[in-house]
């Protein structure tokens, strides 16, 4: 499911646990040699490039605030 889709369910605190187990099951995953040698689709390309276009303000402004 795409960020800008998902429920803001991680704003809780249990919420924010399970959404940092869910990206850290997704970063072990993509480390596996198999899953890393595999092309990446144009399209999350361009929507990567886009991401990381933006300033640093906005991109921060986007990340929790909760303390954990």
């Amino acid at each position: 499911m795409r960020p800008e889709r998902q429920p803001r369910m991680w704003r809780s605190e249990a919420g924010s646990r399970l959404w940092l187990s869910g990206l850290i099951a997704a970063m072990e995953h993509a480390a596996q040699p198999k899953i890393r040698c595999q092309p990446v689709a144009p399209e999350i390309l361009v929507e990567l490039r886009a991401q990381l276009a933006l300033p640093a303000s906005y991109r921060i402004s986007q990340i929790s605030t909760l303390r954990h």
